[in-house]
């Protein structure tokens, strides 16, 4: 699948020869006049030279004996004010070949384009090698969201459940001296008057009154304990909060999860999981599964909010990326996004090579 990854233009002035090295795939869609006009008659054409891949030789006795291939020059397009001033073209050039463009005419002339990711899904090896090496969880980006939340542990059997039918002795009233009959019965205890009003004084509720020795204390307490084990689960499960920074061009982060390792830096390649949401929540773009998208930090090969938010980000971090228009596509609209949009990634880093 072919991603854009990048908005890419070159000015060409009247009679300019430009050599131009692509520092990664890329894809030019559209030529056109400048805004203001030299000549409203003159027509302006763009040449393209580039060198043809070279064909085996037939016989490999006389390879020393074949000249190298000559480099071919096409005409892209011809442009005439009035009449055609711009025309979408759909040509690809490959990472680090050279090629000369050259604008005939006396008129400037620009061309647009996209530095693009064009490899095929086992670019980077087989798919099942990076899952070993990374494991299932490295492609699991279910868990990166801005609505994280904290689960309760599972430590729920640590507290106690009491039941309303579980036994508990039987004690008499304070007041009432217990018949010789009643104290002989098997499994009570006997208690005296002084450890009855003791026991009296602990059993008292919140506002005061004593609470009966019976059945009724033992429910009291245990209501007590199941509310105070849901106040505590109730605690664990609110959400915690997560520090919001700014960076430069208003890019805001969010770190959902810290990862372990050296910290990304200018000029790491580096291999990425994300998800790509417009504000209203709808995706645009995402790779979540299969080969990991990379790229080289720092040096323009994506939009300038990726620079500036994937910085700093240790393997296995999790990271929320608000990036405003100015930092990613600005005024121009790309398929799926409309102009001036801010755009919300939730991205992973898988590794950094």
């Amino acid at each position: 699948m072919v991603v854009a990854v990048a908005v890419w233009s070159l000015e060409l002035k009247p009679g300019q020869t430009e050599s131009f090295v692509p520092p990664g795939d890329l894809r030019i869609t559209n030529v056109a006049l400048g805004d203001q006009l030299v000549d409203q008659n003159d027509r302006t054409s763009v040449k393209l030279t580039y060198q043809p891949p070279g064909a085996p030789p037939e016989n490999e006795e006389d390879e020393e004996d074949e000249e190298e291939d000559k480099p071919v020059t096409t005409v892209l397009c011809s442009l005439t004010p009035g009449k055609i001033e711009q025309t979408t073209i759909d040509l690809i050039l490959e990472e680090e070949q050279e090629v000369l463009f050259e604008s005939v005419g006396k008129n400037t002339v620009y061309l647009t384009g996209n530095y693009i990711n064009q490899q095929p899904a086992d670019a980077f090896g087989d798919e099942d090698d990076y899952d070993s090496e990374m494991g299932e969880d490295a492609y699991n980006l279910e868990d990166v969201s801005s609505d994280v939340e904290i689960e309760a542990d599972g430590d729920s059997h640590r507290f106690e459940e009491v039941s309303s039918d579980e036994e508990v002795p039987k004690l008499q009233d304070s007041k009432k001296r217990p018949r010789e009959s009643d104290a002989t019965d098997a499994g009570e205890a006997k208690l005296s008057k002084s450890q009855q009003k003791k026991l009296n004084k602990k059993l008292k509720a919140e506002d005061g009154k004593a609470v009966p020795t019976g059945i009724e204390g033992s429910e009291a307490k245990g209501e007590k304990k199941e509310k105070k084990a849901k106040e505590e689960s109730k605690k664990e499960k609110t959400p915690a909060k997560v520090e919001t920074k700014e960076l430069s061009g208003g890019v805001k982060i969010q770190d959902h999860k810290v990862g372990s390792g050296p910290h990304a830096k200018v000029g790491d390649q580096v291999a990425m999981r994300y998800v790509g949401k417009l504000q209203n929540g709808k995706v645009f773009d995402q790779n979540t599964k299969g080969a990991p998208f990379r790229f080289t930090l720092g040096k323009g090969m994506v939009i300038k909010g990726w620079d500036v938010g994937i910085a700093g980000m240790q393997p296995g971090g999790e990271r929320l990326l608000t990036i405003p228009a100015a930092m990613a596509y600005g005024k121009k609209a790309q398929p799926g996004i409309p102009a001036n949009s801010t755009l919300i990634f939730e991205v992973k880093l898988l590794k950094i090579n």
